[in-house]
């Protein structure tokens, strides 16, 4: 009884939309990984079932808490930005089917990036797959399939081991990157960086907006 439960939830949660519990949409510079620095329109949505203790952004975490914007709305706010290229994170974005948004921005020649944990099955046909796992929740096979980026963020020094083991099952295209969990910077960024020197198929990745004090 309790699998058949599950598997209705997991299908309702995946039926076509047209609208997204979005906790906030802004135009910023992509601070971390693969596209640092790089112009971005940034669609959060509401909800997410992974749970990491460090989160900065719990407040997403509840869906119910963040009302829809249809895909219209949405379109016509990225239209009125200066950029081309559109970051879809969250919360967990692939916990719902993001088709028609993907759909809609490509139409209008926007280049889609996701960030997700991977838990989920994606729903969209993105041009970049960030994929960050977590320990919370485990990542489904097809994010190691589909990573273009694998971004590990680095909390102890045991979560150096965790890394390889993701970077062991990802495609052999996938760009690899660690990153400090901000509040432990001090202590970890050091230890990144002689990992990395001695370990140079990782590449380091910083939260850059938060050293420019933007969004």
């Amino acid at each position: 009884m309790l699998f058949i439960t599950f598997e209705v939830m997991e299908v309702k949660s995946k039926e076509a939309r047209t609208s997204w519990p979005v906790m906030e949409s802004f135009y910023t510079i992509q601070g971390e990984g693969h596209h640092s620095g790089r112009p971005a329109y940034f669609i959060r949505t509401g909800g997410c079932d992974v749970g990491c203790v460090w989160c900065d952004v719990k407040e997403s975490w509840e869906a119910d808490k963040h009302p829809d914007s249809n895909l219209d709305e949405l379109l016509n706010e990225v239209e009125q930005s200066n950029t081309d290229f559109v970051v879809l994170t969250g919360g967990e974005p692939a916990m719902y089917d993001l088709s028609s948004l993907v759909e809609g921005l490509k139409s209008n020649n926007k280049e889609v990036a996701i960030e997700t944990s991977g838990c989920y099955e994606l729903s969209g046909d993105v041009d970049w797959y960030c994929f960050s796992p977590k320990k919370f929740k485990a990542p489904i096979n097809e994010a190691y399939e589909r990573a273009d980026e694998l971004k590990i963020v680095i909390f102890h020094k045991s979560d150096f081991e965790w890394a390889e083991s993701h970077a062991e099952k990802v495609n052999s295209a996938c760009k690899l990157y660690l990153q400090p969990e901000w509040s432990k910077q001090a202590q970890i960024l050091p230890l990144i960086i002689e990992y990395v020197k001695k370990n140079p198929k990782w590449s380091i990745s910083l939260q850059t907006h938060k050293y420019m004090n933007i969004p």
